[in-house]
């Protein structure tokens, strides 16, 4: 049972949330009095509770979403709170649907978007994973994130070829690595105000660290939200070789760390908008005729599915009509489908900005 601290800590936080006028986040929005009372005393085996699934978003009210998972259980247990917020958050995944067994697909169909040069200034591609047998940040131990990074650093220094690189913990990181990692855009600070409400920030930097190849071109962040950031990156439009480098890594990182897998919902991670795929493919690109015409870029991102922010992200404005535009689906379709998806949304909006 859940003990009577957490209870009235529930019980003022449902409280805060119905008070709260101007928040619209899902989990105000899906938190019913109904489902509050069946799940305010329900507790997964390593202890979460409905306290940990809510608490971020109790205390930051302007949260899009607001809940995360501290367990993989949590994503069944807390099932009647998940299952909409998934729902609405990735269109069109309805609860009785089943997440695609991965597939990365035919990896030849992926190309260099830009040849000339002219247009794309980056491509990048990034899954989370978590490894099998941890739960997630708030419920991990300081001996478990030990045990996570050695396993991790020492699978990853065992990546030969492209992958080839140097793990550096952020543990007792020099003066001089630690600017390195500034200056190259590869460091993560301490979580924000979102994760630090969350629990997910405990005993930091314990068991967090960076890894990336000698290119510059691969790089994994580990225990930042998720266990694992995978990410592969290059100047250029050349999509098909970022993508062929990321599906590589996944694959040799997986032969040796196990990663949590759901049947209905796909790869598990720390937050629902990132489940199933996990994938979030995109490039920085100059589109100035476009940029002009916001009307017309919006139209074409819906077709496809994109989501388009400004240069350094979300709520950000796009500097010298420079946007950073990715796939928006991650859930109810493949690797290779939401990747190829953003793939002709790009090749369309460069056909468009040239015959402007």
């Amino acid at each position: 049972m859940v003990d009577t601290e957490v209870l009235e800590k529930l019980e003022a936080g449902f409280k805060k949330l119905q008070d709260a006028k101007d928040c619209k986040s899902l989990l105000k929005k899906y938190l019913t009095q109904e489902v509050f009372d069946e799940l305010k005393t329900k507790k997964t085996s390593l202890g979460a509770t409905l306290l940990d699934v809510i608490q971020s978003g109790v205390e930051n009210l302007d949260s899009g979403v607001g809940v995360y998972a501290p367990d993989a259980e949590s994503y069944t247990l807390f099932a009647p709170l998940f299952d909409p917020i998934i729902e609405d958050y990735h269109v069109g995944f309805k609860k009785g649907d089943s997440h695609p067994p991965k597939d990365f697909g035919d990896l030849e169909h992926f190309v260099n978007v830009d040849p000339e040069g002219v247009y794309v200034v980056s491509t990048r591609v990034r899954c989370g994973r978590s490894m099998e047998g941890y739960p997630f940040n708030p419920c991990l131990t300081e001996d478990q994130y030990r045990e996570m990074e050695e396993k991790v650093s020492s699978t990853l220094s065992n990546l030969e070829g492209e992958l080839k690189g140097t793990y550096y913990p952020l543990t007792g990181m020099s003066k001089e690595v630690q600017q390195q990692l500034i200056d190259d855009h590869f460091l993560f600070k301490e979580g924000d105000r979102f994760l630090q409400a969350a629990n997910a920030c405990r005993y930091w930097p314990t068991g967090r660290g960076i890894y990336h190849n000698d290119k510059k071109t691969f790089l994994v962040w580990e225990n930042e939200e998720d266990h694992l950031r995978i990410i592969s990156m290059q100047k250029g439009g050349d999509l098909g070789e970022v993508y062929r480098r990321l599906v590589k890594a996944v694959g040799e990182i997986e032969k040796r760390v196990p990663f949590s897998h759901h049947d209905r919902l796909g790869f598990l991670t720390f937050c629902p908008t990132n489940l199933g795929t996990t994938v979030r493919s995109s490039v920085h690109i100059k589109l100035p005729k476009l940029a002009a015409n916001k009307t017309k870029l919006e139209e074409v991102a819906a077709k496809y599915n994109l989501q388009v922010r400004g240069t350094r992200g979300e709520h950000t404005e796009a500097e010298g009509g420079i946007y950073d535009i990715s796939n928006k689906r991650r859930m109810g379709l493949t690797e290779y489908q939401a990747v190829k998806e953003m793939q002709d949304g790009i090749l369309e909006l460069i056909k468009i900005e040239k015959g402007m």
